[in-house]
């Protein structure tokens, strides 16, 4: 019987969660890297031994860290190497490079900010090769490593798309979704907060802002090219011109590779949210999880609900079994949720009030994997041969 390996990074080290594919009973191990920030933890498709991790520390600066054994022991490839980045204190391991003029870009106050590096948001190993993998930075910048993590280089052209005009969100200024396109290995997603959505057709030399149809109320012009704090991407493996998107506000949807978004945000209490994802089966069916507001960043009515649309947008339902139902006033971040791809798709999210939970049937059903972990901020799924 298959099994699932569900990778958890938190604000306090990471934790890895296995089970049968039953996902009845769980074996929890951790905290790895206790005291660390774990912004991401993420499997190579290729090779499921694979694993790269994100630690990070505003002390010690950023490491990334690789396992070639499912997660039991761990390197830092490379050694102990300072990061060669422009404006970055020395770090830990690994080398960073950005590539071309470093350049600016505006403050809030509209004067010129230099270039820094603070952290590695999202790791996206390559589809195909074991020893590829891409890196989602902050400040916005996207770094390949071709060596297994060694060394990475920018893909600066998409610094070249107005980068001086992005902004941060609150939570920064972050590369913190990366797709890549199964059919197409010259197609890239990324999404920046706060700058949008940009794909790339020819492996990360030039990019174009992806943006038309998003609205924003909070820019000076809310149908700006860019400037939108996206919060999330989603895509279904096999329809890659189908884009899902969690926007600041608004739930959307793209049917051409992101030349054109529409709104699906239908009957949800409310359309601000951070994660949003796709059932493994049913490239119709998409899960998130609505928040009170912008200010408030705990779940409506205090009631922790995933909603799913089974039509791809719009008619919306709220799944409750298992979940609480009041008094509850925790978060999900944007790469805390994730599917697997057993018969019967299973769906997990944890939460900032430190639970991880899995519905085995699709959302019909919740249960806690795990109470009281530091506050989540990621969750990935592996389904094990």
């Amino acid at each position: 019987m298959s099994g699932v390996r569900v990778l958890v990074g938190t604000a306090k080290g990471a934790f890895i969660l296995t089970s049968d594919g039953k996902r009845e009973h769980w074996k929890v191990e951790g905290p790895l890297f206790a005291g660390w920030t774990i912004y991401h933890m993420k499997a190579s498709p290729v090779d499921s031994n694979r694993i790269y991790a994100s630690q990070c520390s505003d002390w010690f600066g950023q490491v990334i860290q690789r396992s070639n054994d499912g997660g039991k022991t761990w390197e830092q490839p490379g050694g102990e190497v300072r990061m060669d980045i422009t404006g970055a204190p020395p770090a830990a391991s690994n080398m960073f490079v950005y590539e071309g003029d470093a350049g600016t870009h505006m403050w809030y106050d509209g004067t010129p900010h230099p270039w820094e590096f603070k952290r590695i948001w999202h790791l996206e190993p390559s589809l195909t090769e074991v020893d590829v993998v891409y890196a989602g930075a902050e400040d916005a910048a996207l770094f390949r490593s071709k060596d297994g993590a060694m060394t990475w280089q920018e893909l600066p052209g998409l610094r070249a798309q107005r980068g001086s005009e992005w902004q941060p969100g609150a939570g920064g200024l972050g590369v913190h979704t990366i797709l890549l396109d199964p059919s197409d290995p010259n197609r890239i997603f990324v999404a920046i907060s706060a700058a949008g959505a940009f794909r790339t057709d020819d492996g990360g030399t030039t990019w174009k802002p992806i943006n038309r149809g998003l609205r924003s109320k909070y820019i000076p012009d809310p149908d700006a090219e860019i400037g939108h704090c996206v919060h999330r991407l989603a895509m279904h493996p096999s329809r890659p011109d189908v884009l899902f998107m969690q926007l600041h506000w608004n739930v959307m949807r793209t049917d051409n590779a992101g030349e054109l978004w529409t709104n699906i945000s239908g009957n949800l209490p409310t359309d601000f949210g951070f994660p949003i994802d796709v059932h493994a089966h049913e490239p119709e069916t998409i899960y998130v999880v609505p928040i009170k507001s912008d200010s408030e960043h705990y779940v409506h009515e205090g009631k922790l609900r995933v909603y799913r649309s089974r039509t791809g947008g719009m008619d919306w339902e709220p799944l409750t079994n298992g979940l609480p139902q009041e008094n509850c006033f925790v978060n999900v971040l944007r790469d805390a949720m994730a599917t697997d791809t057993l018969e019967e798709c299973g769906i997990y999210f944890g939460t900032t009030g430190g639970q991880v939970y899995v519905s085995p049937d699709g959302g019909d059903h919740w249960k806690a994997i795990v109470h009281d972990l530091p506050r989540v901020l990621s969750v990935e799924v592996q389904t094990l041969p």
